[in-house]
């Protein structure tokens, strides 16, 4: 008998949209090396490892290339994943304990809301080369814990980037949100795009990890601190964004679309 794993859609409702991730319920410990051959074979932005423990499950995230420190899209995968099939009643909070501490997922109104901490920017002058990769002028670049940040001046400029990714890939950076402010009468505040190519992702269909940089940076701009919003990507996605305080709540929805087989 082999080792069951999920691919799951997640920030979206309906298959073949949002963000695809593998998630992979470990019935004893595996280390880092047979994690990462697998996430290389699914080929997938992120893999998601859980292992049961006494108060929760441990996760790890695996793009085919490097582990990472935080994921939201596997994260709700995952949750979606140990609720369908069966690990935790649909009342029960999934509890994940990570490189980023403890994370929490809850069903709510149809959704599922991750409870993930904030990660604001801090204003700084883009390193050599970064807005030549993007291929766009900016309104603003700031630097968080783990990306660039790049306001632009437009949701059409959002939508239409096709940045340099070799020469993204040359940068030292794990990589680069854009963004701008919606459209004028959109359902959304705020969009955004999100590249990775030094990290083995050239775009990422949906990021929760980045909006949890995208939500303070918006709070202190439009004066609020809940939204919805849409990554535009060619999949797109969308959630809704809650600042409180030092934490950020993500709601997404999500849908499985594959069962298979590991067979080793």
């Amino acid at each position: 008998m082999g080792l069951s794993i999920l691919q799951v859609d997640a920030f979206t409702n309906r298959p073949f949209a949002g963000n695809p991730a593998a998630v992979c319920v470990l019935p004893e410990a595996k280390d880092a090396g047979w994690m990462q051959a697998i996430a290389q074979e699914m080929n997938l932005s992120e893999t998601a490892f859980l292992l049961q423990q006494e108060d929760g499950f441990s996760l790890r995230w695996f793009t085919p290339m490097v582990e990472v420190d935080l994921c939201g899209h596997a994260t709700l995968a995952s949750a979606h994943a140990l609720w369908t099939e069966g690990y935790l009643s649909s009342d029960q909070i999934a509890r994940f304990h990570t490189r980023s501490g403890l994370l929490t997922a809850r069903q709510t109104e149809g959704w599922i809301e991750l409870d993930f901490p904030a990660n604001a920017a801090a204003a700084t002058a883009p390193p050599p080369g970064l807005l030549e990769a993007l291929g766009s002028g900016a309104l603003w670049v700031g630097k968080s814990r783990f990306d660039y940040l790049v306001e632009v001046d437009s949701e059409a400029t959002v939508r239409q980037l096709q940045p340099d990714m070799a020469q993204l890939r040359s940068l030292p950076i794990r990589g680069v949100i854009a963004t701008s402010r919606a459209d004028a009468g959109s359902e959304f505040e705020f969009v955004s795009r999100f590249f990775a190519p030094g990290s083995g992702i050239d775009e990422d269909p949906v990021t929760g990890s980045a909006h949890c940089t995208l939500a303070p940076y918006w709070s202190e701009r439009l004066d609020k601190t809940d939204f919805l919003a849409y990554q535009a990507s060619p999949r797109g996605g969308v959630l809704k964004v809650g600042l409180r305080g030092d934490r950020v709540l993500l709601k997404g929805q999500a849908t499985t679309v594959l069962r298979a087989e590991l067979l080793v």
